[in-house]
Parts: C-alpha cells; sequence; structure tokens
C-alpha cells in the first residue's frame, strides 16, 4: 500500500513482510526534514515495521544543524523500534550524505539490535529485506505505479 500521509516521503508498506520503503520526493527543499521524520518516526512506530528500507539518494545532502538533530532525536527513537533489518540505499556518488550516515550510526551503535546493511540499488535492497519474498513482484508494480495513484 502507498502511504501519502506524509508530504516529503513516498511510502510503501506491505503488512506480510511488515516493510516500509521510504523515498524523499521534495527535492532540495528540506525546510520541513524535521518535521516528517517525525512523523516517519510516529509512523514506523504504529505499524510496528520489522524491515525498513531508506533511499537516501534522492535527499539532498544533510546540514550539521539537520545532523545534530538526527542524532540526538531521530535516531534514539529509532534504535528502541521492533526493527529487525534496515536498509539504507545509497548510491556512491552522496559521499556527503555517506559520511552523515556513518556518523549517525556510530553515535547510536550500542543500542542498534537489528542488522543494518548499505545497498547501491533498491531492487537488491528489497530483495535482502524480504528474503526474496514472492511478494515482491506486486511491491514493485505498486511502487512503480505510485505517481499514477
Amino acid at each position: 500500500m502507498i502511504i501519502r500521509t506524509i508530504s516529503d516521503f513516498y511510502l510503501q508498506y506491505d503488512e506480510v513482510v511488515t516493510v516500509l520503503r521510504v523515498e524523499w520526493i521534495s527535492g532540495r527543499n528540506v525546510r520541513q526534514l524535521r518535521r516528517s521524520a517525525g512523523q516517519l518516526l510516529m509512523l514506523l512506530q504504529q505499524l510496528a515495521v520489522r524491515r525498513l528500507l531508506l533511499d537516501m539518494n534522492s535527499v539532498p545532502d544533510l546540514s550539521l544543524e539537520d545532523e545534530v538533530w538526527l542524532g540526538t532525536h531521530w535516531m534514539p527513537g529509532l534504535v528502541v523500534l521492533p526493527l529487525e533489518r534496515l536498509v539504507l540505499v545509497l548510491d556512491s556518488g552522496q559521499t556527503h550524505n555517506q559520511l552523515a550516515i556513518n556518523a549517525l550510526h556510530s553515535l547510536v551503535q550500542p543500542a542498534i539490535r537489528f542488522d543494518a546493511q548499505y545497498f547501491s540499488d533498491t531492487k537488491s535492497a528489497m530483495g535482502w529485506l524480504t528474503d526474496d519474498s514472492d511478494r515482491l513482484p506486486a511491491l514493485a508494480a505498486e511502487w512503480n505505479a505510485r505517481h499514477a495513484q
């Protein structure tokens, strides 16, 4: 199911495999990043998401202020969720955000109880997250049609 309750993200949730896929859609506009990230954290809690894909390829370079906020407010909320697997999709050209994510990961690493992985593409990431579930073709079709909905 495509969820459109948070304006800065396209979200796809599948209850069967308890996976949530997240893509930033506000381009370079990060004015509402903190508000939207807070809403995302609440949604993760409500849905009791076990598997999470954060596609970081469309997120502009994070400011130092946003990095600090994510580290002090968002990451502590993330690590207490019932997550089993987390994937960050980030291609090699996103050096700034790669460094920022590494710093955030190091900050909360002792509290992380889930398997966190990096992937460069979402197809492989979804395969790993869902153990190559037979739901993948339907999820891919739904995701590819998200702009038409």
